[in-house]
């Protein structure tokens, strides 16, 4: 721990997801900082469980006062704009947020075409499973449903995966439509572990066909079949918010932030990123919480080095692999290589279950451990970045 001096520093974190509350409860390690989380949600979310949320197997949220550490400030609002130059967070009720380091951790969402170049009917009459808010009208939706009504899944990557999975365990009559091959970012025994679960639920696979149009009762598909659908979700797809371009910051194609090989912005050394809206160098890692925890400890001692005027480090992480639930009693581990290309190795069945079950827990768990003991979390390191990028662009919403 660095000495203390007497000047206190005011560091604002953005986003409140699995990056930032782990970047906010390890700032702690200095007890010199005032930390500010701003979230537009009084509750945490576990995006990884969204899909539990829709098939009623789970609620997804917790008490941000179980997860951040004693003296960390909590402010319930959205972010309009950063004010880069006067180094204030503008908030959509009016209030202003001085900070000296801002923390950028506003994570993910996924896409839902609705210019004439996507998908015709996907922002009138298909439903998402990538917002907490999204989960739970689906799920109000699946509830009334019969348990014969056919649901099409639109999107072969995990997400889609895991929706498809957890509603067919329940009896559901599901199509996933993958559009490419299934599970793009599995290698080939992984993919074969997966397909074999699909069809023991009764999932029809379509491979190597697209959704073209989304009815209110039916998918067209590119093939010219017609799917009847009395709920089709969307899982295609990923976007990030437009915060950052819209506070003058640059970003890539999607929308991330660009930083450095420390998560410092090219733009100001005063903005750090962290999870699934940084691109470091131009090479975004995997959308995953496997991924933003790391990313929030790496961003935050990239501000504690700064503060102390040291030097920050690089980014220094490593995969080790993708856990795909296939609903509440089956499960897909797939083993990876550090720089996140996957291994022809896989654990599956029950085994497979209790791993993903005992990672959801864990990174709760870690997250806890941050706010009691901060400079505890522990991350693989040794991952080779530039790989990393081929893989990430074969990954859809996850």
């Amino acid at each position: 721990m660095t000495e203390m001096t007497d000047h206190r520093t005011h560091v604002v974190v953005v986003g409140g997801g699995y990056a930032g509350t782990l970047a906010a409860n390890h700032l702690r390690l200095r007890r010199d900082i005032d930390i500010t989380l701003v979230n537009p949600r009084p509750v945490f979310v576990e995006r990884i469980r969204l899909h539990q949320v829709v098939a009623s197997t789970a609620a997804a949220t917790l008490a941000y006062d179980t997860l951040l550490s004693a003296g960390i400030r909590l402010v319930v609002d959205t972010v309009s704009g950063i004010d880069t130059g006067d180094r204030q967070v503008l908030l959509a009720s009016g209030a202003v947020l001085n900070y000296d380091y801002l923390i950028y951790a506003v994570g993910s969402t996924g896409t839902t075409p609705a210019t004439p170049s996507g998908v015709p009917g996907v922002a009138e009459f298909a439903y998402s499973v990538a917002e907490l808010e999204s989960a739970h009208r689906l799920r109000y939706v699946v509830t009334d449903l019969p348990v014969t009504a056919p649901i099409t899944v639109v999107g072969g990557g995990l997400t889609g995966i895991e929706t498809a999975s957890e509603l067919a365990e329940q009896g559901r009559s599901v199509t996933l439509v993958c559009g490419g091959i299934l599970g793009p970012s599995l290698s080939n025994l992984g993919r074969r572990s997966v397909t074999k679960q699909l069809r023991k639920l009764g999932v029809d696979v379509r491979e190597s066909v697209a959704a073209t149009e989304v009815r209110w009762d039916a998918v067209v598909l590119g093939d010219g079949a017609v799917l009847p659908s009395a709920a089709t979700v969307w899982t295609v797809g990923f976007a990030v918010p437009d915060l950052a371009a819209r506070s003058g910051l640059r970003t890539d194609a999607v929308g991330r932030l660009l930083t450095d090989e420390t998560l410092t912005s090219v733009d100001d050394d005063r903005v750090v990123a962290a999870g699934d809206a940084a691109a470091p160098s131009g090479h975004p890692l995997r959308m995953s919480c496997q991924a933003a925890g790391p990313l929030g400890a790496q961003a935050a001692n990239t501000v504690l080095s700064r503060i102390a005027g040291n030097e920050p480090a690089k980014l220094n992480q490593a995969f080790v692999g993708q856990c795909i639930s296939l609903g509440r009693s089956h499960a897909t581990f797939q083993l990876a290589h550090t720089d996140d290309t996957p291994m022809n190795v896989v654990v599956g069945g029950r085994v497979a279950a209790s791993i993903k079950e005992s990672i959801c827990k864990a990174t709760v768990w870690s997250i806890r451990r941050e706010a009691t003991r901060p400079g505890s979390y522990f991350w693989f390191k040794g991952g080779n970045r530039p790989a990393r990028l081929a893989a990430n662009q074969q990954v859809a919403l996850r």
